[in-house]
């Protein structure tokens, strides 16, 4: 399950960081932009890592409001339930 769940968030993050490199290179050229509902798709799918990876390399999306308050709200939500998930499985550890 480990594996699976490692290779997932490894392919979107990649797919992520992809899609904010194209929609940089696109917004330079002038041509047709990724949604930004897909890019926050990504985020919340398990990209969040390289969705700001993305931010800082290509300083793409660093301002603009209100997406920048929506990926950090995904990233707070992801973290409480990790936070959650990891409890949860310390509390059945603890019980046994």
């Amino acid at each position: 399950m480990l594996k699976i769940a490692g290779g997932w968030l490894l392919l979107v993050n990649l797919h992520t960081f992809t899609a904010f490199w194209s929609d940089k290179r696109a917004a330079l050229r002038g041509t047709w932009r990724t949604p930004e509902s897909s890019l926050l798709m990504g985020a919340f799918l398990g990209g969040t890592p390289g969705a700001f990876l993305a931010r800082r390399v290509f300083r793409h999306k660093t301002r603009k409001q209100p997406f920048v308050g929506q990926l950090k709200a995904i990233a707070f939500l992801q973290f409480v339930a990790l936070g959650g998930a990891v409890g949860w499985h310390i509390g059945g550890m603890l019980q046994a």
